[in-house]
C-alpha cells in the first residue's frame, strides 16, 4: 500500500495548514480526516466490507461500507465518491450521497498508531448486486449484506460483536438510527 498525503486538523476539525503523510499522521497521533459512506437497501439491508488481511489495523474484521483517508486539498464527499470507486467498484453520484454528520474518533489500535480523525460521515440508497463489485483487494476481503436487525443484535452480542471493527456503541447508535428513519 502507498502512503498518502493527508491534511493535518486540529481537535476541532480546523485546517492547520499542514500536510503530512498518513503514516506520520498515525505515529504522531495527529488529527485528520476520513470518510465513511454506509450503503443500505430500501428493504433494510445494510452492505458491510470485510477488511483485508493485511491492513495496518482491524485486519479481517467486518466494518463500514467504504471508508478511506481524505486526501490533502480534498473534499469530503468527492474522498467518499473516489473511495467507493476504489474500493467497490462502483460509481455513485454527489445526489445520491446523504450527508448526516461527523464524528470525532481517538483510537489507539496498536502501539505506537494513533489514530486520530474526524470522519465525515455519509449514506446512500445502493441497489448494486453484490456480484456486480468489483473488491479492491489491498482493501476489501470481502462483502455482505446483512439485515440490519441482525447487525444490531450481533453488536450487542459479545462473543459476535468481536466479529466486527469496535467502534463505540454511540457511533453505531447513531448510524443505524440515521438509516432506520431513512426506510420510513
Amino acid at each position: 500500500m502507498t502512503d498518502e498525503f493527508i491534511d493535518i486538523l486540529d481537535e476541532n476539525g480546523l485546517l492547520t495548514g499542514e500536510i503530512r503523510l498518513k503514516a506520520d499522521a498515525h505515529r504522531l497521533g495527529l488529527f485528520h480526516a476520513s470518510v465513511h459512506v454506509w450503503l443500505y437497501t430500501v428493504d433494510g439491508n445494510i452492505l458491510l466490507q470485510k477488511r483485508a488481511h493485511n491492513k495496518d489495523t482491524f485486519p479481517n474484521l467486518w466494518d463500514i461500507s467504504v471508508a478511506g483517508h481524505i486526501a490533502a486539498g480534498e473534499t469530503p464527499k468527492n474522498s467518499a465518491i473516489r473511495e467507493i470507486e476504489e474500493e467497490i467498484g462502483v460509481s455513485l453520484s454527489e445526489e445520491e450521497l446523504i450527508f448526516i454528520g461527523t464524528y470525532v474518533s481517538k483510537k489507539q489500535p496498536k502501539p505506537n498508531f494513533f489514530d486520530n480523525e474526524i470522519n465525515h460521515i455519509y449514506v446512500s440508497k445502493f441497489d448494486t448486486a453484490i456480484e456486480e463489485l468489483t473488491l479492491q483487494e489491498e482493501e476489501v476481503a470481502a462483502v455482505k449484506r446483512i439485515p440490519i436487525t441482525d447487525f444490531k443484535a450481533d453488536l450487542t452480542d459479545d462473543l459476535l460483536a468481536t466479529r466486527y471493527v469496535p467502534h463505540t456503541t454511540e457511533y453505531y447508535n447513531f448510524i443505524l438510527k440515521e438509516i432506520i428513519n431513512r426506510l420510513d
